[in-house]
C-alpha cells in the first residue's frame, strides 16, 4: 500500500498542482519579479571589479602601511605606457605635461606622476615611459564611457605620434566587450536543437528554455542589485550566467520529461503536474541544494573574492530551482495535453520496454561489471595524470590577445624595462621609534637592506631605499629578473618574504613586508592553495551527509563522493594539459602556456562536485523509486538508467554547449572554467553515470540499501511526500514495499537476467 497516497498528497504534490491550476498568477509573479529587479538594478545596482585584498597578510599590511604613511599612495594605480618609435619621450615634454594636467582634472583621479620627473619611470633608452595614475577606485569597474575622457586627456601625446597604451587595471576597462551574450546565444541555439532532436516536441523544447532564461534574468538582476553594497568579482555575472542557464535548462527538462511520461500513461494534466513535482521536483530540489551547498562552501575559504564568486553562482542555481518547481508547473498547466501538439518528429518520452537501447546497455554492464568499472576508472585516471604537475599562478595581461591595450602595454614595459618591471616588488620596513629619530641609523639600515636585497639571485635591480614623509617607513623597489608568471618570480617572493627581509632587519627593531602586485598575487595563490583541502573536506562531508539523509544509504553517499572526486581530477588534468602545457591552447585564444589561475581549481571543485551530484541525484532518485517498489537491486539499477539516460544525455549536451560557448570570453580564467566544466559534464554523463555508477551498484548488490537502525533514527527525514522508509538492515521479502516517494505509474519494470541481489 502506498502510505503517501493513503495519507493524501504531500506538500510538493499539492504545490505543483496549485501552480498548474493558477498558472497565470505564477507567470505574472515571475514577470513582475523580473521587472522589479531590473528597475532596482538600474537605479541602485553596482559594478563588478576584482578585489584581491587579503587582510592580515604581509602583502596587504605592507600596502596599508604605504597608503597610511605616504601622500598620494592610496587608491588603485594604473600605468599608462608611452612609447616613441624614434627619439625619446623627453622630446615631447610639453605634450607629456598637457596629458598629465588633463588626467589630473578627471574625476576619480587622486594623483598623476609625471614620468619625466619620476626616478626610474623612463626606460634606459628613453623611448618608453610609465605614467602612473592613481584612481579612488578600481578603474576596471568604471563606466565604459570614462575611457573616452582618458583618451581625450592623452590626445596631445597621440597627436605628436607618441603611442599610449593602458596597463592593468585601466586596460581591462578598454578591453573588447564581453562575449557573454554571444556565448549564451550559442548555448540556447544548441539547446533548441538537442531538445527538438531528443524529444521531438516544439513545446517541450521551448518550455525548459523559457524557464531557464527567465530564471537567469531574475538572478542577474538580483546579482546586480547585490553588487551595490557588496564587492563582486568581474567574473561573477559570467559565472552566474554559465551556471544559471545550464542548470535551469536541466531542471526544467527533467520535470517536463516526467510530465510527458505521466500524460502518456493516462494521468490527468493537473494530477500529472502534481506527481511530477512530487517526484522529479523533489530530485531537483535535492540536486540544487547540493550544488548551492558546494558553492556556498567556497565561503569557508575565508577569501572574500572566492566567496562572492560562490555566492553569485549559487544564487543563479537557487533561482533556477525555484523557477523549475513553480514556473515550470505553471507552464505545464497552461499547455496541458497540448505539450506534444507541435512536433518535428514523433514525440518520445521515457522508455519503458526491454528493447530500448539503454536497457540493453544496462544488461551489458550487468554482465561485465568489473570490466566496466575498470575501464571507466582507467580512462579517468589517464585524463587526471597532468593534474599532478599543476602550477598555480595569476594569469596577467601578458597572456591576453595582442589586440588588447593592456597586453601591448605589458609588452612595451618588457621591452623597455625588462620582464620583471611588469611585477615590481616593494619592500616596506616599518621602523621603531628609535630609528625614526636617528637619521644615521636609518641610513645604515637602508644601505644594509639594499645590499642584502641586491645579493639575492633573481633580482635585476634594487632602488635606493627612501624614507616616508613621516620617517616611519623605509621603502625600496625590487625588480625581478623574470616576469610575474615565471616560477622563478614566485620563488623570489618567498625568498624575500621568508628569508632575506627578516634576516636584513633582524636586531634592528624594524618589521619588514613584501608587497606590490606580484607579491599580492603570490600571497593570494599561497592562501588558496592552503585553503583548498579545507574546502574539499567541507564540501565532500556536507554532500555526503545530504545524500545519506535523502537516500538512506551510507554506501551510495560514499560512492557518489568518491566517483565525483575522480571526475574532478580528470577535469583538472585536461585544464593543465591545454593551458599549462599548451596542448591546443592556441585554439582557445591563449597564445602561450600559462599557469592555472589560482582560484580556478577551487571554483572548479565546487561547481563540478555540485553538478556531478545533479546527475547522481536524478539517476539515484529513479533507481530508488523502483527499489522501494520491487526490492530488486538489479532491476532498479537497469530501470533507473533506462528511464533517465535520455534526459541526462540531452541535459549534458546542453550544459556542455553552454559551458564551452564561454570559451569565447576574453578572460583566460573564464576560458579555463568553461573548458574544465564542459569536460567534466561530458565525463560525468557518460563514464560516471553509464559505467561507474551502474557497475559499482551491481557489484555492491543489496548492500547499496543497507542502513544501520541506530543511524536511521539519528538522521532527519527529508522526504516531503510521505514517511521515510525504514532502514534496510537485512534481506526483505521481494513483494514488500516501504513508504517513500510516490511510485511512478509509468514504469513497467523489465526483468533482468542474472542474480537478484
Amino acid at each position: 500500500m502506498n502510505t503517501a497516497s493513503a495519507e493524501g498528497p504531500g506538500l510538493l504534490h499539492r504545490s505543483g498542482r496549485w501552480c498548474a491550476r493558477h498558472a497565470w498568477r505564477i507567470v505574472t509573479l515571475w514577470v513582475l519579479l523580473l521587472a522589479g529587479l531590473g528597475a532596482a538594478d538600474h537605479a541602485w545596482g553596482g559594478t563588478f571589479a576584482d578585489s584581491f585584498s587579503l587582510p592580515g597578510t604581509g602583502a596587504q599590511t605592507g600596502a596599508d602601511l604605504i597608503e597610511a604613511h605616504t601622500t598620494g599612495a592610496g587608491g588603485t594605480a594604473a600605468p599608462l605606457v608611452l612609447h616613441t618609435a624614434g627619439g625619446t619621450v623627453a622630446a615631447h615634454r610639453e605634450a607629456v605635461a598637457a596629458a598629465v594636467a588633463g588626467l589630473d582634472r578627471l574625476p576619480d583621479v587622486l594623483s598623476v606622476a609625471d614620468p619625466l620627473n619620476t626616478p626610474g619611470a623612463v626606460s634606459p633608452r628613453g623611448d618608453t615611459a610609465r605614467l602612473t595614475v592613481r584612481f579612488d577606485g578600481n578603474p576596471a569597474g568604471f563606466d565604459p564611457s570614462y575611457l573616452a575622457r582618458v583618451d581625450a586627456a592623452v590626445e596631445p601625446l597621440r597627436a605628436e605620434g607618441v603611442t599610449v597604451e593602458y596597463g592593468e587595471p585601466l586596460g581591462q576597462l578598454a578591453a573588447a566587450g564581453s562575449a557573454d551574450r554571444v556565448s549564451e546565444g550559442i548555448g540556447l541555439a544548441v539547446a533548441v536543437l538537442v531538445l527538438l532532436i531528443g524529444f521531438g516536441s516544439v513545446a517541450a523544447a521551448g518550455l525548459p528554455l523559457l524557464t531557464a532564461v527567465l530564471g537567469l534574468a531574475v538572478a542577474l538582476g538580483a546579482l546586480g542589485l547585490l553588487a551595490g553594497p557588496f564587492d563582486f568579482a568581474r567574473a561573477s555575472p559570467t559565472l552566474a550566467a554559465m551556471m544559471g542557464l545550464g542548470v535551469g535548462v536541466d531542471y526544467a527538462l527533467f520535470l517536463a520529461t516526467r510530465y510527458r511520461a505521466l500524460l502518456h500513461a493516462g494521468a490527468e494534466p493537473d494530477e500529472a503536474v502534481g506527481r511530477t513535482v512530487a517526484t522529479s521536483g523533489r530530485a531537483v530540489l535535492v540536486a540544487a541544494a547540493t550544488v548551492a551547498m558546494a558553492l556556498g562552501g567556497l565561503c569557508a575559504s575565508g577569501v572574500g573574492f572566492i566567496g562572492t564568486l560562490g555566492i553569485a553562482a549559487g544564487l543563479s542555481v537557487v533561482v533556477a530551482a525555484a523557477a523549475s518547481v513553480t514556473l515550470t508547473p505553471a507552464l505545464l498547466g497552461l499547455l496541458g495535453r497540448r505539450v506534444d501538439r507541435l512536433h518535428v518528429r514523433t514525440p518520445v518520452a521515457e522508455p519503458t520496454g526491454a528493447s530500448d537501447v539503454w536497457h540493453r546497455w544496462a544488461l551489458g554492464v550487468a554482465r561485465r561489471p568489473w570490466v566496466s568499472l575498470t575501464a571507466g576508472l582507467l580512462l579517468l585516471g589517464i585524463l587526471a595524470l597532468p593534474a599532478a604537475s599543476m602550477r598555480l599562478g595569476h594569469v596577467d595581461a601578458g597572456a591576453q590577445s595582442t589586440a588588447r591595450t593592456d597586453r601591448r602595454a605589458y609588452d612595451l614595459i618588457t621591452e623597455g624595462f625588462g620582464p620583471g618591471a611588469n611585477g615590481p616588488l616593494t619592500v616596506v620596513a616599518q621602523l621603531d621609534s628609535g630609528r625614526i629619530s636617528d637619521p644615521a641609523g636609518r641610513e645604515d639600515l637602508a644601505a644594509s637592506l639594499r645590499r642584502e636585497l641586491t645579493a639575492v639571485p633573481g633580482v635585476a635591480s634594487v632602488t635606493a631605499p627612501v624614507t616616508s614623509p613621516d620617517r616611519a617607513l623605509l621603502l625600496t623597489t625590487v625588480t625581478p629578473a623574470t616576469g610575474p608568471r615565471d616560477p622563478a618570480t614566485a620563488r623570489l617572493v618567498h625568498t624575500l618574504r621568508d628569508e632575506t627581509v627578516p634576516h636584513a632587519l633582524a636586531g634592528t627593531g624594524a618589521t619588514g613586508y613584501v608587497t606590490g602586485t606580484a607579491a599580492a598575487a603570490q600571497t593570494f595563490t599561497d592562501t588558496l592553495a592552503a585553503t583548498l583541502p579545507r574546502i574539499v573536506g567541507v564540501v565532500v562531508a556536507a554532500a555526503f551527509l545530504l545524500l545519506l539523509t535523502v537516500f538512506r544509504s551510507p554506501l551510495i553517499a560514499l560512492k557518489a563522493a568518491v566517483l565525483n572526486l575522480f571526475s574532478i581530477a580528470a577535469a583538472y588534468g585536461v585544464v593543465v594539459a591545454v593551458f599549462q602545457w599548451g596542448w591546443g591552447g592556441a585554439l582557445f585564444g591563449v597564445s602561450e602556456p600559462v599557469p592555472v589561475e589560482s582560484y580556478v581549481p577551487m571554483m572548479m571543485f565546487a561547481i563540478v562536485f555540485g553538478l556531478s551530484m545533479d546527475y547522481e541525484v536524478f539517476l539515484l532518485s529513479r533507481i530508488r523509486e523502483v527499489w522501494l517498489d520491487r526490492r530488486d537491486n538489479h532491476l532498479a539499477v537497469a530501470t533507473g538508467i533506462a528511464a533517465t539516460a535520455r534526459v541526462i544525455t540531452c541535459a549534458a549536451l546542453i550544459m556542455t554547449s553552454v559551458f564551452l560557448a564561454f570559451l569565447l570570453s576574453t578572460n583566460v580564467a573564464v576560458k579555463m572554467l568553461a573548458l574544465g566544466l564542459g569536460v567534466s559534464v561530458v565525463l560525468d554523463a557518460t563514464v560516471v553515470r553509464l559505467l561507474l555508477v551502474p557497475a559499482s551498484m551491481y557489484l555492491f548488490g543489496r548492500a547499496n540499501w543497507w542502513l544501520p537502525e541506530r543511524l536511521d533514527r539519528l538522521l532527519p527525514r527529508l522526504d516531503p511526500e510521505g514517511p521515510a522508509p525504514a532502514s534496510t538492515t537485512g534481506p526483505a521479502p521481494a513483494p514488500a514495499r516501504e513508504p517513500g516517494p510516490e511510485p511512478d505509474p509509468v514504469h513497467t519494470p523489465v526483468p533482468l537476467p542474472g542474480d537478484r541481489r
